[in-house]
């Protein structure tokens, strides 16, 4: 009989709780009406997607009309960043700085800006901190955005997003953050925050539905991505979908009420893995332990590279190489890159995501598993070179 391998890639994916996943299949049904229709069905909908607005803003620590629909973080990311531009050129502050452990859909967005805006990389420290001397000599007058990730999604690395925020403040810029990895996991300072973006999926809700939080006088500045019928105060027009709405919704009230026992859970669990790993085989750690997020491993197994150590042990655990969404291109992390290690370090490293669901016998047998596949693929490489 096949057994399900352990999932351990939570910065992936997050698996549906099953609480979410009965308020979304009772959604489908219960709430299969477009909410912005005057029927009573419609009526019904747009009640229950307001309420789960509320839960969302709640979470977040935003106004509920703060909350703009989205299909994820990415469209999220690009609303911010492409929805403010007219407001920067009208002031003429055209520089946009952005770092070099943000998700490929805001350093791609941003780079694809370069030559019309002032695009600049702040740089990131051996730890995955960011350079906060090297971001302060980038911010000038000219300054119009500053987007920082509050966790980074490979390293896990937490940002001191609060003085970050209040760096790029003082200068008049506008600040936003990506919080995909954050949100429902750690508290986060948001009051010199100015737009934020989140996602159900990396918070135990549905895949397709997320959100961009803009306070009221930042989102008078955007403009919409899509045209059509004005939806979501007139920045993303479409129907929004109601069943994945009050999913997302009920994922973040269960978030608000789990965070502190959640993340004491997985850390713990999160220790136990890399003592485990440390007392049996060479571990090398990508960043710094401190300041990182509950459920994160990042390391690499000297001579080891990781994605063949991925592969070898898929049958038994789910892991990855890095981020989901560059997982088909053939160049290692930017990330682990932009923290200074080498070409073959980054290609060597791995990323765990311990979560809600993981339990104790996982960790456990994980730890087996990747430590009889570095054994072997070590004994490989020694019959290579012998031969």
């Amino acid at each position: 009989m096949h057994v399900a391998a352990a999932y351990l890639d939570y910065h992936a994916h997050t698996p549906l709780d099953p609480d979410v996943r009965q308020t979304l299949f009772s959604a489908f049904s219960d709430l299969d009406a477009n909410p912005h229709s005057q029927s009573l069905q419609g009526e019904r909908a747009r009640i229950a997607v307001e309420g789960a607005r509320s839960s969302i803003a709640n979470l977040i620590g935003y106004a509920p009309q703060d909350v703009i629909f989205t299909s994820g973080a990415t469209e999220a990311n690009n609303l911010a960043i492409k929805g403010i531009l007219g407001h920067l050129k009208k002031t003429g502050r055209t520089r946009i700085i952005v770092s070099g452990g943000e998700h490929a859909s805001i350093l791609s967005t941003a780079r694809a800006l370069d030559g019309e805006f002032d695009v600049k990389v702040a740089p990131l420290l051996r730890s995955g901190m960011v350079d906060q001397a090297a971001l302060a000599a980038l911010l000038t007058g000219e300054t119009g955005l500053v987007s920082i990730a509050a966790a980074n999604h490979e390293l896990g690395t937490v940002q001191p997003l609060a003085e970050i925020a209040r760096l790029a403040k003082s200068t008049g810029a506008i600040v936003h953050s990506d919080l995909a990895q954050a949100a429902g996991k750690i508290p986060v300072q948001l009051a010199d925050v100015d737009m934020v973006s989140v996602t159900a999926h990396k918070m135990h809700g549905p895949i397709g539905v997320g959100a961009l939080c803009a306070r009221r006088p930042i989102r008078r500045l955007l403009s919409p991505l899509l045209n059509g019928g004005g939806q979501e105060g007139g920045l993303r027009s479409g129907t929004v979908a109601a069943p994945l709405v009050v999913a997302f919704g009920r994922a973040c009230s269960l978030a608000a009420h789990r965070m502190v026992s959640d993340g004491q859970r997985v850390s713990k669990l999160r220790d136990q893995l890399l003592s485990l790993l440390m007392a049996t085989t060479d571990v090398e750690i990508n960043g710094s332990m401190e300041a990182r997020l509950p459920g994160n491993l990042n390391i690499r197994f000297p001579g080891i590279d990781g994605e063949a150590l991925v592969m070898r042990v898929r049958d038994e655990i789910v892991i990855s190489t890095g981020s989901a969404c560059s997982s088909k291109s053939l160049e290692p992390s930017p990330v682990l890159l932009a923290i200074g290690l080498s070409q073959s370090q980054a290609e060597s490293a791995i990323r765990i995501g311990i979560g809600r669901f993981t339990t104790e016998a996982e960790v456990i047998d994980a730890a087996n598993a990747l430590c009889r596949a570095v054994k072997e693929l070590r004994a490989m490489t020694g019959r290579l070179r012998a031969s």
